[in-house]
């Protein structure tokens, strides 16, 4: 492939990422200072390598996913985002107040507004993080504040009030007998160390112990649904694509967007921001995924956006790379 056939194909690439129309010789003689004969036979023979497809709509050409790749991996650069854009994520993520994942969350937000996709968080599965110490604080007779911490250093708060059955010295003593008994533990089998052996300890010593239990259960359930949770922003932004314009189309990628199981295959330890491009996904043909990972104060995850194969590459990658490198270098 000549430079000219490499600049055709990423003018091809980016207009029908813009326009989705099939893109034809003749609007492009202008731009690439050549006969329309000339482009002809250069779409035909980046169509032969595979790069280009020819719909039956039109004489114009479309990129085909190959060509989406070679764009990807040869042509495209970063497209740099507005300041206005950039400042919203930078006030975001310059917020003491907020904690990681709040900050990470918001910030996927407003990507999601600028590209008009769906954007995924997944959070390390709770079984991954141990845990490290339980605090009950009281604030009055009949509420307190249960205080989790893991091994990675992230803290969970949970406020609640408690049955009036319910001395809270009780709570506090058996919060003393679970960090006796469960730390180092990963917080996946903790209830059912809850249930099979601190449970007969507590019943030893506490005499409303079945509440006692149940308060402390719920406490870890909320923890732990919460750390392995799957957060969506965005999620219908996927929906307004042309792609996805046929019922039987809608109906499809919602039905993957609603298998957790399958969205939490999106889940990478990959370092780098990271491309799959229709059946690489292993999500739906249709789709590319663009994902990295994060770590940052002891909270690891992966963000992932979802778009069509005619992605905006470069603004994507762009946000991504801004995002990421913004949180590293805490």
């Amino acid at each position: 492939m000549n430079d000219r056939q490499r600049e055709l194909l990423k003018i091809i690439v980016e207009n029908y990422i813009k326009t989705v129309k099939p893109v034809g010789s003749k609007s492009l003689v202008k731009k690439l200072k050549c006969s329309s004969a000339t482009i002809r036979n250069d779409m035909a023979y980046l169509e032969s390598l595979g790069y280009l497809e020819k719909t039956h709509l039109s004489s114009g050409r479309v990129p085909s996913e190959t060509g989406y790749k070679y764009y990807v991996d040869n042509l495209m650069k970063p497209k740099e985002i507005s300041g206005d854009d950039v400042l919203k994520l930078q006030t975001i993520l310059s917020n003491k107040d907020l904690e990681v994942s709040d900050a990470i969350l918001k910030c996927m937000e407003i990507i999601s507004e600028i590209t008009n996709y769906t954007s995924i968080i997944l959070g390390k599965e709770s079984k991954d993080q141990k845990l490290k110490q339980v605090n009950i604080v009281p604030i009055d007779n009949r509420k307190v504040v249960a205080v989790l911490i893991t091994n990675t250093g992230h803290v969970e708060n949970k406020q609640t009030m408690i049955s009036e059955s319910i001395d809270i010295n009780e709570i506090v003593k058996s919060c003393e007998i679970i960090n006796k008994n469960l730390v180092g533990t990963p917080l996946g089998e903790i209830n059912a160390k809850l249930e099979y052996e601190i449970k007969p300890i507590i019943a030893s010593k506490i005499k409303q112990y079945e509440e006692v239990m149940i308060f402390f259960q719920e406490a870890f359930n909320d923890f732990t649904f919460k750390r392995s949770d799957v957060f969506f922003t965005g999620k219908t932004n996927i929906l307004k694509q042309p792609e996805y314009n046929h019922p039987d189309k809608i109906k499809g990628i919602i039905s993957k967007l609603e298998n957790i199981e399958l969205i939490k295959k999106i889940e990478t330890d990959n370092q780098g921001i990271n491309i799959y491009i229709g059946e690489e996904s292993k999500f739906d043909e249709d789709v590319t995924i663009i994902k990295t990972s994060y770590k940052l104060k002891g909270e690891e995850g992966t963000i992932a956006i979802i778009g069509p194969k005619r992605m905006e590459y470069a603004k994507v990658v762009y946000l991504l790379q801004f995002l990421k490198n913004y949180l590293e270098r805490e």
